[in-house]
């Protein structure tokens, strides 16, 4: 029952206009449906987004672009500036991309545990990267920090007290993602949309966006929202369990970019008034999603296949039948799951290699 304000129109339109862009695939998969006693399952495969293989470059494009307006607008000096933001792999990639496609600068953090490989892809991009002996919460503070200087702007997906509105820039780009859902659900019969969306959680900046989409409308059916997170970073979930929201230490984890600390100021009242349920899976659970994934010709990294092992998670085990009333699942039910990352976006996934996986770069 808990509603609130559309993203903005506006942003879909942004998108279409850039010259990569074209609608990320959602794929039918019966055999999960089967698996999973519902009607029909479908998988929105980021794998392949604006050139990289994860969907962050929706949000990074835009909030950039918002950027760069407001500072024009505002009479700043039109030299170039710098982009600076923490990331645990796809975030600082994607606004790296963006910097050096609009003749900007990016200074990326990025935390401990983040595969060498995802790190070269970042300094690809032409950014300067400075890897921190820390976990995410700390190199966001160190990026934080370097963006006081002249010429810089931070521009990170989460959000705390005093710094919200470039996050919800980045909130408002991943709009593109849901509105691409419908029109595609649409095309295949379901024009009342999904019975439930599984979507994986790191500071909850992608849920938020969901929350929005889904929770904006006026209609008395709403889709079941699910937020699944890695168990070394259950931050949303135990936030949620105590009504506020908290800091849990994060440990290791193969979900790389879901391993965040702390729920993002923005997302916690969408988060809290919006979702239905949030689970935690455990790595082996994530990887063995990503393998089944593959095998069905999506590819999938850990944090995309959290989605599956969220609602495997959820539908299954002891008091499998009561959650899935919880969440109004039947027979007929049509459940999306957000694949938010493709293999190339996380090389610590050891699943898809050698499978028949659509696509494992991008």
């Amino acid at each position: 029952m808990w509603r609130c304000a559309p993203a903005p129109a506006e942003v879909r339109g942004f998108h279409a206009a850039l010259p990569d862009y074209a609608p990320t695939p959602l794929i039918e998969l019966p055999r999960l449906a089967a698996e999973s006693a519902v009607g029909r399952v479908f998988v929105k495969d980021e794998s392949c987004r604006l050139g990289l293989p994860a969907f962050k470059a929706l949000g990074a494009s835009w909030a950039v672009h918002r950027t760069l307006a407001e500072r024009t607008a505002n009479g700043d000096a039109p030299g170039p500036v710098t982009l600076v933001t923490a990331t645990d792999g796809n975030h600082g990639r994607a606004v790296a991309r963006v910097a050096r496609l609009l003749g900007q600068h990016a200074h990326v953090f990025v935390p401990q545990g983040v595969h060498p490989r995802a790190v070269e892809a970042i300094a690809a991009e032409r950014a300067q990267v400075t890897e921190v002996a820390g976990p995410y919460d700390e190199a966001v503070r160190l990026a934080a920090a370097a963006a006081a200087g002249p010429d810089a702007v931070l521009v990170q997906d989460t959000a705390w007290a005093g710094y919200e509105r470039i996050p919800g820039w980045i909130v408002e780009g991943y709009s593109t993602l849901c509105a691409e859902i419908d029109e595609q659900l649409a095309a295949e019969g379901v024009a009342e949309g999904p019975d439930l969306v599984s979507v994986p959680a790191g500071v909850g900046s992608l849920a938020q966006a969901v929350v929005t989409h889904y929770r904006s409308r006026p209609s008395e059916r709403a889709a079941g929202l699910l937020a699944v997170e890695p168990v070394a970073a259950a931050c949303v979930l135990a936030s949620l369990t105590v009504g506020e929201p908290v800091s849990v230490t994060t440990g290791e984890t193969s979900m790389a970019g879901l391993n965040c600390g702390t729920p993002s100021s923005i997302a916690w009242p969408h988060l809290h008034g919006g979702l239905d349920a949030a689970i935690a899976v455990a790595d082996t659970d994530s990887a063995r999603a990503a393998g089944d994934l593959a095998a069905l010709g999506v590819s999938s990294g850990p944090c995309g296949a959290a989605a599956l092992a969220g609602l495997r998670a959820a539908l299954t085990g002891v008091g499998a039948e009561d959650r899935r009333t919880a969440l109004g699942l039947g027979p007929s039910s049509v459940v999306v799951l957000l694949n938010t990352e493709g293999t190339a976006a996380n090389p610590h996934s050891g699943t898809g290699h050698g499978s028949t996986a659509r696509s494992s770069a991008c």
